[in-house]
């Protein structure tokens, strides 16, 4: 009786073992959400409802951006330094192509310091982003929710 007792403890635990295990992997596969409301759509695009602060435009993320949001604490005509949530920094890199959005198109001239901006655009190999969108004044999400994409 104790020998049975002895086994079906041992199978117990190793169940328990193989569970956790399988639950850590599963949880290492989830990529981290940018933004609470971010969600696949068609062919491959993100999109994300901005909610009523910006009359509820839907900003669409092509496949491969990154999107960035944080405080403007540096700029020049080519680039912008934010504070990530998070305290950290980010450079983002302002091309031709980048297009910078509020209510209306803004300019480049738009981006001052402390305003709070949303990027789109592509991670580079230095770990900077090459801009293709601007957002000035996003919807405020949580912080929490708020962590780069890996």
């Amino acid at each position: 009786m104790k020998k049975e007792y002895l086994i079906t403890l041992a199978l117990m635990l190793v169940s328990a073992g193989v569970a956790f295990a399988g639950g850590v992997k599963f949880q290492e596969r989830r990529q981290p959400r940018l933004f609470e409301g971010v969600r696949q759509g068609v062919n491959g695009q993100r999109s994300m409802s901005a909610g009523s602060r910006n009359g509820g435009a839907n900003m669409q993320f092509r496949q491969g951006s990154r999107p960035v949001m944080g405080e403007i604490i540096a700029q020049d005509d080519k680039s912008l330094t934010l504070k990530l949530a998070d305290g950290s920094s980010k450079i983002v890199l302002l091309g031709e192509a980048a297009t910078v959005q509020k209510a209306t198109v803004g300019t480049k001239e738009d981006l001052k310091n402390g305003e709070f901006v949303l990027i789109t655009g592509t991670e580079n190999e230095d770990g900077s982003v090459t801009a293709q969108t601007v957002q000035l004044n996003p919807p405020q999400r949580s912080t929490e929710a708020a962590q780069p994409q890996q």
